[in-house]
C-alpha cells in the first residue's frame, strides 16, 4: 500500500504542479528576479511574412488585406502564401489578390500533396530570403504595428525566435470561448514572466518570428510553434515573448470544434512530456529545465495523473477518512464539470471545469490515436473561428 500511496501523491502532485504551483512559483521569481527584454525599434531587416492555407476561400481575401496594412518599409517587406494543397478557391482567389497589386511583393507555393501545415512551412521557407521570417495564421488578423514590434525584440544575437500574443476576440457566452481565454490568459502570464528570466517553453502559431538563418525543418507531424523554444533552448539561445505583437482570433464557439483541435494539438503528447532529456540539465538550461517540467511535462502527464488519482484512491478508500475525502473530492470535482458541460448555466466555476475535463478527454484521445497509429499532421478547421 506505501507504493500505492506514494504514486497517488506523485499525481496529486503533478496536477497541483501544472495549474497552480507552477504559475505561483513564476509570480514569486517575477518579484525576485526583476529583468525586461529590451527592443529596438530602430532595427529594419528584411521580412518575409507566411501565411499557410488550407481551404480558406471564406477569410483569405480579408487576411490578404489585413497583410498590406502592416506598418513596415514596403520595399523591406514580402508575403508568402503557403498553400497546403487546397481544393476549393483558395489558390485562385490568391492569384488574382496577387495580379491585382503587383506594386506588392506576393508568391503563393502550391504544396502538392496536403501533408498539413509544417509541412508547408517548410516547402515555402525555401523561397524566402528576407533576415526575419513571421508566421502568421489565416483567420488570425495581425494589428498593424505586429511585424515592427516583433522585430524590434531581436536587440541579440543569442534571442533566434519571437512569439506575439493571441488575443480571443469573442464573448465569453459558451464553454469553450470564455473557459479558453481564462486558460490562455493563465499561459500568457506564464510565458511573460519566462521570457523575461530566460526563455519561453512555447510560442503561438497564430502570430511568431523566427531569424531566417536558425530555421529548421521538423517532421510534419511536429509544430514549429512548440518545437523551436525547445531546440534553441539546448542551443543556448533565446525565445521569447513580445505582448505588444498582437494576433486577434475567434475562439472556438462549438465545443466539438475546440475539442477536435485540442485532439490534434496533443498528436504528439507521449513526444513531448520529455523530448530530450538533455533539458534535466539545469546546468546547461538553467531555468528552462525548471519552464519546463512545470509548463510542459505536468501538463502532459495530466491525463495519467488524474487517472491514477482516481484509479489509486478507489483503492484506498477503506484505509480511513483522509482518502474516502479525496475520493469523494474528486466525485465532486468531475460532477461539478458535468453538469458545466450538460448545464445552460453561465456560473464561471461550471464552465472553466467542464473545459479542463475536455482537455484532459482530448489528452487521452491523443494518446490512443497514438497508440493506434492514427495521429495525421493534417488540421481540420474550426469553422466557429472563422
Amino acid at each position: 500500500m506505501l507504493t500505492i500511496k506514494i504514486i497517488w501523491w506523485i499525481s496529486i502532485f503533478i496536477i497541483f504542479e501544472a495549474m497552480i504551483g507552477y504559475p505561483l512559483s513564476l509570480m514569486v521569481l517575477n518579484k525576485t528576479i526583476k529583468r525586461i527584454n529590451k527592443k529596438d525599434y530602430s532595427y529594419e531587416p528584411t521580412v518575409s511574412v507566411m501565411v499557410v492555407v488550407h481551404n480558406e476561400e471564406k477569410i483569405i481575401e480579408k487576411k490578404l488585406n489585413n497583410l498590406l496594412e502592416l506598418d513596415y518599409p514596403r520595399e523591406k517587406l514580402d508575403f508568402l502564401i503557403a498553400s497546403d494543397f487546397s481544393t476549393d478557391r483558395t489558390d485562385e482567389m490568391v492569384e488574382e489578390f496577387i495580379e491585382s497589386h503587383p506594386e506588392r511583393k506576393i508568391q503563393i507555393h502550391k504544396s502538392k500533396n496536403h501533408f498539413g501545415k509544417t509541412n508547408a512551412q517548410n516547402e515555402t521557407q525555401e523561397l524566402c530570403d528576407s533576415e526575419i521570417l513571421v508566421m502568421t495564421d489565416a483567420n488570425a488578423i495581425m494589428e498593424k504595428n505586429s511585424v515592427r514590434e516583433l522585430v524590434s525584440s531581436f536587440t541579440s544575437d543569442d534571442i533566434a525566435y519571437v512569439s506575439g500574443q493571441l488575443k480571443y476576440i469573442n464573448s465569453a457566452d459558451s464553454i469553450t470561448a470564455g473557459s479558453e481565454g481564462f486558460y490562455w490568459k493563465l499561459d500568457l502570464m506564464c510565458r511573460n514572466i519566462e521570457s523575461k528570466i530566460q526563455t519561453i517553453t512555447a510560442g503561438n502559431g497564430a502570430i511568431y518570428a523566427v531569424r531566417n538563418r536558425e530555421y529548421i525543418k521538423i517532421a510534419p507531424i511536429k509544430c514549429h510553434d512548440t518545437s523551436f523554444p525547445q531546440i534553441f533552448a539546448l542551443e543556448k539561445k533565446r525565445a521569447i515573448y513580445n505582448p505588444e505583437a498582437v494576433a486577434y482570433e475567434k475562439a472556438g464557439e462549438a465545443a466539438e470544434d475546440e475539442f477536435k483541435r485540442k485532439v490534434r494539438m496533443n498528436r504528439g503528447i507521449l513526444f513531448s512530456i520529455m523530448p530530450n532529456f538533455k533539458i534535466l540539465n539545469m546546468f546547461h538550461c538553467h531555468w528552462y529545465s525548471y519552464f519546463y517540467f512545470g509548463h510542459r511535462s505536468c501538463r502532459y502527464l495530466l491525463w495519467l495523473a488524474h487517472c491514477l488519482a482516481l484509479i489509486l484512491n478507489i483503492l484506498l478508500i477503506r484505509k480511513g477518512l483522509f482518502w474516502i475525502s479525496t475520493f469523494s473530492a474528486q466525485l465532486l470535482f468531475y460532477l461539478i464539470a458535468a453538469i458545466g458541460w450538460t448545464s445552460k448555466s453561465k456560473n464561471r466555476v461550471l464552465k472553466i471545469a467542464a473545459y479542463y475535463c475536455m482537455t484532459i478527454i482530448a489528452q487521452w484521445c491523443g494518446i490512443y490515436n497514438i497508440l493506434t497509429g492514427n495521429t495525421k499532421p493534417v488540421w481540420e478547421k474550426a469553422e466557429t473561428t472563422r
